[in-house]
C-alpha cells in the first residue's frame, strides 16, 4: 500500500521535523498559546493535579504538555 492510500502517513515525517525543532527556535513560539493547546493542558492538568499557568506562550504550552504527557495515566508511550 502507498502512502497516497494514507495521508497521515505521508504527512507524518513532516510532523515529525517540525516537532523535533527546539522551541526556541519557532518563529511563532511567542506567540499565545493556542486554544487547543489550553484544553489539552487541561486535560493534563486534571490527569495530573497540576495548576496551568493563563499566560503561556506556544513554546511553553508545547513544552509544558510533553512534561505533562509523561505523568499522564492517559498517555501511553
Amino acid at each position: 500500500m502507498s502512502d497516497t492510500a494514507n495521508p497521515s502517513a505521508a504527512n507524518s515525517s513532516a510532523a515529525d521535523s517540525s516537532a523535533a525543532k527546539p522551541t526556541d527556535q519557532w518563529a511563532t513560539g511567542d506567540e499565545p498559546m493556542t486554544g487547543p493547546q489550553r484544553s489539552y493542558l487541561e486535560t493534563l492538568g486534571q490527569d495530573t493535579g497540576e495548576d496551568i499557568p493563563e499566560d503561556l506562550t506556544k513554546a511553553q504550552a508545547s513544552e509544558l504538555i510533553d512534561r505533562l504527557q509523561a505523568k499522564s495515566p492517559r498517555v501511553d508511550e
